[in-house]
């Protein structure tokens, strides 16, 4: 009797190469005979592609990993996110399962990737190429997915086959150090098999296997994962008697960050970033659309399609979807990055909204640091700042497109209206974008702050309830490479290396050289990492390998209040615009707890595995904290 393999198959009329087409189809439920599968190509590329489906929207979901960081807050109650962020979850309170894949999800598409892993060697269709390229597709999947639960939890069980019926399905977890080598292994067998392969947007290739390894490779040398100083720097972990799940016990710390600096050394000789080969800061003007056109990845009209050159692999979307509104199921078509966390003030929703934290670690474009101490940054806190802040935040004042037309008669000007505005009259006007809005309050920003970042700017692009955009999400673009590669030259005390790319990216946004060495290279480093990178779910596990999480989300969540009073003889505008000619403005930092208190506790390092996981496999061991 055949053998049976369940597939959410993608069907293809033709086997498409066109970057535009990948994973453009309708997904069908169909039970097919193994030997059918792997002796037709178009059926076991169509097997591997569905490996891919688990990522579904990738970081464009509605919940953002952002909202669990010094980063944003995610506006609307009711989402168990206060459960992550209060230190509150346990085996059996989980908190949201949205934002962060589950055990479940996770081990469900590694088992079809271990299934392409043991069928494309034998499969019996003629074209060795393809089978290489799929065979190296799964490889670099299956490791992509362990990554993920590895950095979620630690070392995890390793199963690197199918199991059967009737088998006993008890594994206990294997050590940090044997994740992290058996996802290299995976990745440097990835990277073999594909090899000069055609390369497609959304697929893997060498290039994104030889990134991922160095990613590994550098969380693999950060402190949380050194038995020695994480425990120095943690009771919870010291207290811990199965360390060796979570860290290395054994080997040089100082190897691992040479391993983790050669690797990524590697992947930038193979390949280039985005305009980072100049020798001298542009304009911050130029600095604002460069950091734009990374952001949309050649996604967007709008975009400098050169921003592309970023991406080493990335979710695509298509423009497709079934109805107005309505995506289809998979693959998701365009994203509604614009519906979920745009301003209430276009009928978008306020998903994930900075947080004053992020807002002020933003450099002045002097490249010193912003002080609320000093009264020139304090009356116009939005003046002069880093270019990149401007294209990943919208704040009261700032200009964005036109406003739809039910909205107009409050804003002729389309400026992002968070604050409260003087009327003339003893009263306070309520900006259209905030939670006393007469358009949708309760999408109103809880922060005074939007995203803007990776939300296409192009004004055809309509933000609201039937709109939807292409922009590709990052799973690991060039800079991020150029960054660990920075890190990494710190810690082995290549200190002049280390200044010379963190100048590169630099230049590229308009901001200027540094020249700084020690304690204050490494804050610097962090900090142009965090601006860099803001909203692309590096920071969740930075701060955690760093360990100064207790220091980022565990100051909890300050905002922005911002007032507007007549000047003297003024008349009020109206509808009201933001007019520093008429109106005096007061800037006011406040601190937020409408619907989380955030804390910081130790076991936040790593998520907690579920009660049910445990009851299926005795041999778990549980998190450190939990």
């Amino acid at each position: 009797m055949k053998e049976k393999i369940l597939l959410l198959m993608i069907m293809f009329a033709t086997i498409v190469s066109c970057s535009e087409d990948f994973l453009n189809t309708q997904p069908k439920d169909r039970s097919i005979a193994s030997d059918v599968t792997w002796a037709d190509p178009a059926l076991s590329q169509a097997f591997v592609f569905n490996i891919y489906s688990a990522l579904g929207n990738a970081g464009f979901e509605e919940e953002s990993l952002a909202s669990l960081t010094d980063e944003a807050m995610f506006t609307h109650a009711g989402r168990d996110i206060n459960v992550l962020n209060e230190g509150t979850s346990s085996p059996s309170n989980l908190g949201n399962t949205r934002i962060i894949p589950t055990w479940g999800e996770l081990y469900t598409v590694i088992r079809d990737a271990n299934i392409a892993i043991e069928q494309l060697p034998e499969a019996t269709f003629d074209d060795a190429e393809l089978k290489d390229r799929l065979l190296g597709e799964a490889r670099f999947l299956r490791a992509y997915y362990y990554h993920q639960l590895l950095r979620y939890y630690g070392g995890v069980p390793i199963i690197d086959r199918t199991y059967g019926l009737g088998e006993d399905y008890s594994i206990a977890r294997n050590t940090y150090e044997e994740n992290v080598n058996f996802i290299v292994s995976d990745l440097e067998a990835a990277a073999s098999l594909l090899d000069g392969k055609e390369l497609t947007d959304g697929r893997a290739s060498k290039l994104a296997a030889m990134a991922l390894k160095a990613r590994v490779l550098l969380y693999a040398a950060s402190d949380l994962h050194d038995a020695t100083t994480a425990t120095a720097n943690s009771s919870v972990l010291a207290s811990y008697s199965n360390i060796e799940l979570v860290a290395y016990t054994s080997g040089s710390q100082s190897d691992r960050w040479n391993l983790a600096k050669t690797a990524a050394k590697a992947v930038l000789d193979a390949s280039t970033g985005y305009k980072l080969d100049l020798s001298a800061p542009v304009s911050a003007e130029e600095g604002r659309a460069n950091y734009n056109a990374i952001a949309m990845g050649g996604g967007s009209n709008a975009a400098d399609p050169a921003g592309k050159s970023e991406l080493i692999w990335e979710r695509t979307h298509s423009p497709l979807y079934t109805q107005p509104g309505e995506e289809s199921s998979w693959p998701l078509g365009g994203i509604h990055q614009g519906i979920n966390n745009g301003p209430n003030g276009y009928h978008n929703w306020a998903g994930n909204t900075p947080i004053q934290l992020l807002v002020d670690d933003y450099e002045m474009m002097d490249g010193s640091k912003f002080d609320w101490n000093n009264p020139t940054h304090a009356a116009d806190p939005y003046a002069d700042r880093d270019p990149r802040l401007y294209a990943t935040v919208l704040f009261d004042g700032a200009d964005w497109k036109p406003r739809p037309s039910d909205v107009v008669s409050y804003d002729e000007k389309d400026q992002v209206q968070t604050g409260q505005y003087d009327d003339g009259a003893g009263g306070k006007i309520a900006g259209v974008d905030t939670r006393q809005s007469p358009v949708e309050d309760w999408n109103g920003s809880r922060t005074g702050y939007y995203v803007r970042k990776y939300i296409d700017p192009d004004p055809a692009v309509i933000d609201n309830q039937s709109g939807a955009q292409v922009v590709p999400w990052p799973f690991i673009r060039y800079t991020e490479v150029v960054l660990n590669y920075v890190e990494a030259c710190i810690e082995t005390g290549d200190e002049a290396e280390a200044v010379a790319w963190l100048n590169k990216i630099r230049y590229r946004v308009g901001m200027p050289a540094i020249a700084d060495s020690g304690s204050d290279l490494v804050d610097r480093y962090r900090n142009e990492r965090r601006v860099e990178m803001a909203y692309e779910e590096q920071r969740y596990f930075d701060t955690r390998r760093w360990m100064i999480a207790d220091q980022t989300l565990g100051r909890g969540i300050k905002v922005m209040s911002t007032d507007a009073t007549l000047k003297a003889g003024a008349t009020p505008h109206s509808p009201y615009f933001h007019d520093k000619s008429v109106y005096d403005y007061t800037y006011t930092v406040v601190d937020n707890t409408d619907t989380e208190t955030r804390t910081w506790d130790d076991k936040m390092y790593y998520r907690v595995i579920s009660r049910n996981e445990i009851n299926r496999n005795s041999l778990l061991v549980q998190n450190p904290g939990y």
